[in-house]
């Protein structure tokens, strides 16, 4: 397997707690609106927000992909939205991953916030739908690389 490093430097190893999911598959684009969303708050925040959104409770606000989108309510600084509950899930994996690295680590868990956070396009993993007169339509599934640095403010 190749080696992936983090696209941003760490300073401190010893005061920080790294984890990353590779070849999850979810959506990158979704991913990369959660972590953007997600991407300085305190840990204890992000782990509600993401709770909230799998309950359909708050959605995340696209800025990026969000044409021909709906509009949803609560959003502040952007009008279109959406649920991505799947997406959601796996980000929060990495979020406790992350933190029970850092509790080994000997961190205090009321300090913690996000530091970095990353999404990264993993592998396409093909596949293909037969159709009609013997053609062939391909069948793509995207993963994502999701890397976070959790550190104490």
């Amino acid at each position: 397997m190749p080696e992936t490093g983090y696209p941003f430097e760490i300073e401190e190893e010893a005061r920080v707690a790294k984890a990353t999911g590779r070849e999850l598959r979810v959506s990158p684009k979704f991913s990369f609106e959660i972590c953007r969303e997600i991407k300085g708050k305190k840990l204890e925040a992000a782990k509600r927000f993401l709770e909230d959104v799998m309950a359909m409770k708050r959605a995340v606000p696209l800025k990026r992909y969000k044409k021909g989108v709906a509009h949803r309510k609560g959003l502040e600084k952007a009008c279109a939205g959406r649920y991505p509950v799947k997406a959601a899930s796996k980000v929060l994996e990495v979020l406790q991953s992350a933190e029970a690295n850092a509790e080994y680590k000997g961190l205090s868990k009321e300090k913690l916030y996000i530091k970095e956070m990353a999404v990264l396009r993993g592998r396409i993993l093909r596949g293909s739908l037969a159709r009609a007169f013997g053609r062939a339509t391909p069948s793509n599934r995207p993963t994502s690389n999701i890397q976070v640095v959790l550190a104490e403010k």
